[in-house]
């Protein structure tokens, strides 16, 4: 009797855990570290209190701020390090809470002793504020949190010490705060970026894997049609050809790299690539200005003109000649296409999508509502066929049925 095999048990030790609590967050493991410099400050700040407490004013109510601020402590990085506290309102609490310690020198210690000393209690914990907003905010908030700090300990003391060779703690704050503000701002990009290679490179291997199936399958149907019509003649021989045509069309689709992936946020002139559609029964009229939109929305909008363009040369008659007019409206632009082919039977759409030929509801329709927009249909026998694609110029959802 065989035994069952042994799955591998979940890890439980405290190592697995504490790498495993922020698998998502590219800057997870720099807030780790920063959670271990706030325990290396908080130290430093007890030893300080430790030190000078007999010569403040009040050394039990530091000792009750102490307090305070232990539990603070905890709690931040108890959130940091979780996650739940890698919010903005967490942060600013830090910072506010951070900036109130420091300005409760003034009443747990003379002037004199501030004159002396650093604030209370220490500019080295107060910097774990700053790290806090560079980390969730990149370098401008860290610098920001910085200069609220440095802000503080002005009014603490009184005067702003350029003596950078007996106090380099404000300069020490602010480089530290850019740079790793810096640094988790570039570590998000490169975690994007390896997403979208890893998102590409799912989408070539499924692309592959479609090729294969469409070569094994279809290609080898049309091109056993396009022989046998060949070969009977007479009416089926039309029959071959249009095999013969959509295997080598199919073919190059299946050869030809995927395009790239427009960057997020890229704006391109919708104009030359609708031009580049012109030809002797295609007539394309653009406005001389650029009409930009979201790359995105080019891409999909192309595609539809495409097949539109596709269904004529198909359905619209020998003969057929097409007009494509761009417009530029407020935040919206209009794609006109219209042939003077034989038009479409009234209903005759409904019926096409109900037997499943879902060309024009999906590779048109689909694609204008996906990007928020509308396309609407013109038609009747002997009139030609009119589509009208109005599309938001930057990309949104489409509303919801």
């Amino acid at each position: 009797m065989s035994r069952p095999p042994r799955t591998a048990a979940p890890a439980t030790d405290p190592a697995s855990l504490w790498r495993g609590l922020d698998d998502d967050d590219p800057v997870g493991p720099m807030w780790r570290a920063a959670q271990i410099f706030r325990l290396v400050s908080f130290v430093y700040a007890l030893g300080f209190e430790v030190a000078v407490n007999g010569d403040l004013e009040r050394p039990a109510l530091t000792w009750i701020l102490f307090a305070v601020l232990s539990a603070a402590n905890v709690w931040w990085t108890v959130g940091y390090l979780i996650g739940f506290g890698r919010r903005w309102w967490f942060v600013l609490i830090e910072v506010v809470v951070s900036a109130a310690m420091m300005l409760s020198t003034e009443f747990v210690a003379s002037a004199d002793w501030i004159a002396d000393n650093q604030t209370w209690p220490t500019t080295l914990w107060m910097t774990n504020a700053a790290l806090s907003a560079a980390l969730l905010g990149g370098a401008r908030w860290g610098f920001a949190a910085a200069a609220a700090i440095g802000l503080t300990n002005y009014y603490v003391k009184g005067e702003f010490l350029l003596n950078f060779g007996r106090n380099a703690t404000a300069i020490l704050l602010a480089a530290a705060s850019i740079a790793l503000g810096m640094a988790a701002s570039r570590a998000r990009l490169v975690h994007a970026r390896l997403a979208a290679a890893i998102e590409l490179a799912a989408a070539s291997a499924e692309r592959d894997r479609l090729a294969r199936e469409v070569h094994d399958g279809v290609l080898q149907v049309l091109a056993l049609i396009a022989r046998r019509g060949r070969e009977i003649g007479g009416p089926t021989e039309e029959l071959a050809t249009l095999a013969a045509e959509q295997e080598r069309v199919l073919r190059q689709l299946i050869a030809a790299a995927p395009p790239p992936m427009p960057d997020a946020g890229t704006r391109i002139d919708l104009g030359p690539g609708l031009r580049a559609l012109a030809s002797g029964r295609i007539r394309v009229s653009a406005p001389a200005e650029p009409v930009m939109v979201d790359a995105a929305v080019a891409v999909e909008i192309l595609a539809a003109v495409g097949n539109i363009l596709d269904n004529v040369e198909r359905h619209a008659g020998a003969g057929a000649e097409t007009f494509v007019l761009l417009e530029d409206l407020d935040g919206e632009v209009v794609v006109s296409v219209r042939d003077d082919g034989v038009g479409i039977e009234p209903g005759r759409l409904s019926e096409a999508i109900d037997e499943g030929r879902l060309g024009i509801a999906q590779s048109i329709i689909g694609r204008v509502e996906s990007l928020g927009g509308r396309a609407q249909l013109e038609s009747a026998p002997g009139a030609g066929t009119e589509w009208e694609l109005t599309v938001p110029s930057a990309k949104r959802e489409a509303p919801p049925r």
